[in-house]
């Protein structure tokens, strides 16, 4: 009598799978056959009227029809979802797809890349170089020797075996002239560090630097090369000045002023109520710097200048916080998107 009503169970269970149409149907099954009051286990809770030698044989038989009844609800789940899905029925067809999600770029590569893209269309060359350096290239080819107070400017981070991690990427400048002969055009971008940290100072920021190398290469070159970086940067209206300066590594010296972009030059809080925004500094190279790399001051003519990348970005984005492009926080990196 058990065993016929284990077999009936089994064809009933076969037939019920065949039949199934959808994913409320198939729910139907599990409660019919697995459920509390379910058939399969009503007969494991008649087990105990039966023979101890019967409630092994069929106490067995049951479990394994119990798993083969939840492999075939996956599987029967897994085919009534695809089905569904290969539907046309219920869909508004005039909806946009679902597109995944991408990347983009971060907001200081893309000012990078823009500042880039200026000075190549005057002819510069983009160069790299390595980020851990030595005091020879950081400092004293370019004019700044172990007892010049420009060192302590530069608030550097030395390493255990007397390097250290670059200051600016000026090194750059020195190691292309050292292997090139003149003349030269080329933007030297790159990662720099110092030991500052506040809400416009970062330990690790970014700077791109320029040097021009030529016969004749006067101070009003490097004005209109400045100039135009500035008007393509900020907009063809933006007004500029410069002011005289100190670097240990240009002379003459001058510091490159914009008109403030967040209040027209009329004055705010960001420009300290002048009306200007200082973005970079620059100069004339200095004869030393010449004669450490070899090359005849008497021929050869050159400017150099220096930005901050986060500087330029910050004033351009009308960014307050420079650890914002660090925090990585999504809804402010997918704005620049």
């Amino acid at each position: 009598m058990f065993e016929k009503e284990v077999e009936k169970l089994k064809e009933e269970i076969k037939q019920a799978f065949e039949k199934v149409k959808d994913l409320k149907e198939l729910q139907e099954l599990k409660v019919k056959f697995l459920g509390k009051k379910g058939q399969i286990t009503g007969l494991l809770k008649r087990l105990k009227e039966l023979s101890i030698e019967e409630k092994r044989r069929f106490g067995k038989e049951l479990n394994v029809l119990k798993d083969k009844v939840e492999e075939l609800l996956k599987a029967k789940e897994k085919e009534l979802i695809f089905k569904a899905e290969d539907r046309d029925e219920g869909l508004d067809l005039t909806l946009p797809g679902r597109r995944p999600g991408i990347g983009g770029l971060h907001p200081l590569s893309q000012v990078i890349d823009e500042l880039c893209e200026a000075f190549t269309r005057l002819g510069f060359e983009v160069v790299t170089g390595p980020e851990i350096e030595t005091e020879y290239y950081n400092f004293t080819a370019l004019n700044i020797p172990e007892w010049h107070p420009a060192r302590d400017m530069q608030a550097t981070f030395y390493l255990e075996n007397g390097s250290i991690l670059r200051t600016h990427t000026s090194p750059i400048q020195i190691r292309t002239m050292l292997q090139r002969t003149p003349p030269l055009r080329i933007v030297a971008p790159g990662k720099v560090y110092r030991c500052d940290a506040d809400v416009r100072h970062s330990p690790m920021f970014h700077q791109i630097e320029g040097l021009m190398v030529d016969k004749e290469v006067s101070f009003s070159d490097l004005k209109g090369v400045l100039t135009y970086f500035a008007k393509e940067i900020f907009g063809p209206k933006t007004r500029v000045r410069f002011r005289p300066s100190y670097f240990p590594f240009t002379e003459p010296s001058v510091e490159m002023d914009i008109g403030c972009v967040i209040c027209n030059g009329k004055g705010c809080r960001v420009c300290s109520h002048t009306g200007w925004l200082e973005i970079l500094g620059a100069g004339m190279v200095h004869p030393e710097v010449f004669r450490a790399v070899n090359y005849d001051t008497s021929i050869w003519q050159g400017f150099a200048f220096g930005l901050g990348i986060e500087r330029i970005a910050m004033i351009k984005y009308g960014i307050d916080d420079i650890r914002l492009f660090f925090d990585n926080h999504l809804y402010f990196l997918q704005s620049f998107r």
